[in-house]
């Protein structure tokens, strides 16, 4: 069992706070074509037994069930894991989702034959708990496959364009270290027979113009819309602008709609 303060239990709370808050779902459809391609350089095959750390809404796990693979599901967000269980149910899937801590998950050791997590464990607090459990219930010779964003790329600048208004708690590492390569060659040393690192671009393309992003992800993605909670209302104003113009220097869309590019670090490790 692992040892908790008093202080980290309230941290702990509040980022599962955060990933409630909104509704991360209408920020995921946009994200489920990265998800397929994603998918579709692992190797599926029926009966495989798959992990989805961190699954939010269920973008990995349902494809990956839809491959025949016998998949399991874990969020810390019920909310979320409400929304992947009726998405499931509606695609006919049989998926396990569970509620649960990627840095303490559920499961024996070995339990799984591919471990699976995009933008997602890559939030816990404690990156070596999550690099040790990702590495303990994947079998020997099995693979562990995560997408990261990266701190240069555009959702690594707009958690910068954040932070400079709502500073995270100094005990909180960046969780866009997940998507450095030293960090990570760091973090996957033990247990890992192979590692590979593969710089990708996701397309994040929105039906509406910057304005009307920023909107969107005020209301709906949940670190966005604590933080503009975390403001007064003058403040809140420099934050809208601030963002407006990050997303205004990078979207390559057409008129009324949104188009980034979004870098984000493919990584590929083999179970020792």
């Amino acid at each position: 069992m692992l040892q908790t303060t008093p202080t980290f239990d309230t941290l702990k709370a509040r980022l599962k706070a955060t990933w409630m808050a909104g509704d991360f779902g209408q920020i995921a459809q946009y994200s489920e074509s990265t998800a397929e391609q994603f998918l579709a350089r692992r190797r599926l095959a029926p009966g495989l037994r798959v992990l989805d750390a961190a699954c939010g809404t269920g973008n990995l796990a349902i494809p990956a069930a839809k491959a025949g693979a016998v998949v399991t599901g874990v969020d810390i967000a019920p909310n979320l894991l409400e929304q992947a269980r009726a998405r499931a149910q509606g695609a006919g899937l049989a998926i396990r989702f569970d509620e649960g801590d990627v840095e303490q998950l559920p499961y024996p050791d070995a339990s799984f034959d591919l471990v699976l997590s995009m933008f997602g464990a890559m939030f816990a607090p404690r990156p070596e708990r999550v690099a040790a459990e990702l590495v303990r219930v994947c079998r020997p010779g099995g693979m562990i496959a995560l997408a990261n964003w990266t701190p240069r790329g555009f959702i690594g600048q707009l958690f910068e364009v954040t932070r400079g208004h709502v500073p995270p708690p100094p005990e909180l590492p960046s969780a866009m270290l997940w998507g450095d390569e030293q960090t990570v060659r760091a973090r996957l040393r033990d247990g890992i027979a192979e590692l590979q690192l593969t710089p990708l671009l996701a397309s994040l393309r929105f039906p509406f113009p910057v304005p009307d992003t920023v909107e969107f992800f005020r209301r709906y993605y949940g670190p966005t819309e604590r933080a503009f909670a975390a403001l007064p209302e003058d403040r809140q104003a420099q934050l809208r602008r601030d963002l407006e113009d990050l997303w205004a220097q990078h979207n390559r869309g057409a008129e009324d709609t949104t188009e980034v590019e979004a870098e984000y670090l493919e990584v590929v490790a083999t179970r020792a």
